[in-house]
């Protein structure tokens, strides 16, 4: 669904300012490919940044790669073609790349810039319907066939848990400002986070579960950070908490989730990614009456359109001269 007017008007979040490349590392110039299919409001969106569209060949500089599902055609494309220096991949979280990422990391080219922050707004929005809903107790409403009793919980004043520091979560402390939530970002680094009460790094993940109201997922998938919410992180938490993931479905452990939530052990789970995903058909997490799941449509593609072509056009100008990426990708780190 859009707006009367058939558009959505969302903003790129940085939760980083762009970043300037040292001469070493620039990619040279030259044509760019348009992968795994070309698309022509992509390809239009590069043009009208300056570049130059041509199929893939030897004379290929850069790839702009539009799907996240279709990851492993990517592999081998690179060792096919070395000169290749610069691939912008379509999605803030590049764990589909994991593998290829890995196979470059410590080498100066290709230069790889990601989609983070862009889709901040739409997924922000989204984690916040969730958590509205379930403090409201709206997914048993949904179901009702009887009046029942007045049940509900408030998000004014909450107790909020933020895991992650990008994008997503710069913009959902936004959001929750006027509810004069406390927000807890727990993060890598110490680095106080703009608008949240407290900044705490990782190891001490547990020491704010235990009185969270709300605990949301927004961190990067990486080898660290799997399973990172598993059956001691869920047993820490309040019986009247609840967990909302908008980041990606293998950071929860689902088989521990879903014994939590048939135990009551929390109150309630909102989940726009899962492990795995799809979740299949009859998987006990569908009849839970504590959950909301949404078919990873936080950002739909009606949203995430306009906002990746605007962060390809950024760095093709930034790939056509000296000035600064956004969304450069760690590929040690892997994000």
């Amino acid at each position: 669904m859009t707006s009367s007017g058939g558009s959505v008007q969302h903003r790129i979040v940085l939760a980083s300012p762009a970043e300037d490349v040292p001469p070493a590392r620039r990619p040279r110039t030259g044509p760019i490919a348009v992968l795994p299919e070309a698309d022509e409001f992509f390809v239009s969106a590069i043009e009208a940044a300056g570049g130059t569209v041509e199929p893939l060949s030897e004379k290929t500089r850069g790839i702009v790669w539009l799907s996240y599902d279709r990851a492993a055609e990517f592999a081998g494309i690179l060792d096919q073609y070395p000169g290749v220096d610069w691939v912008q991949l379509p999605w803030a979280g590049v764990d589909a790349f994991t593998e290829v990422l890995q196979q470059h990391a410590g080498r100066d080219r290709p230069l790889w810039t990601s989609a983070k922050g862009a889709y901040a707004e739409p997924v922000a929005e989204h984690a916040l319907a969730l958590m509205l809903a379930l403090l409201r107790e709206l997914p048993m409403r949904v179901v009702a066939r009887s009046w029942g009793p007045k049940l509900g919980a408030s998000l004014y004043g909450a107790n909020v848990v933020v895991i992650g520091a990008g994008g997503i979560a710069r913009e959902l402390v936004r959001l929750l400002s006027p509810f004069r939530t406390a927000v807890t970002i727990v993060r890598r680094s110490s680095h106080t986070f703009d608008g949240a009460e407290r900044t705490v790094t990782n190891d001490r993940l547990h020491e704010v579960l235990r009185a969270a109201d709300v605990v949301v997922v927004a961190a990067a998938m990486t080898v660290e950070t799997t399973r990172l919410i598993g059956a001691e992180e869920l047993s820490l938490m309040k019986e009247t908490a609840i967990l909302v993931n908008v980041a990606r479905g293998g950071l929860v452990d689902t088989d521990a989730l879903t014994a939590a939530l048939a135990a009551g052990a929390i109150a309630g789970a909102g989940l726009d990614v899962t492990e795995p995903e799809p979740l299949p058909d009859g998987h006990p997490l569908w009849s839970e009456r504590r959950a909301l799941i949404t078919p990873h449509s936080a950002d739909t593609p009606e949203m995430t359109t306009p906002l990746l072509a605007e962060k390809v056009k950024t760095n093709v100008r930034a790939f056509l001269s000296d000035s600064k990426f956004e969304g450069l990708v760690d590929p040690e780190a892997g994000y």
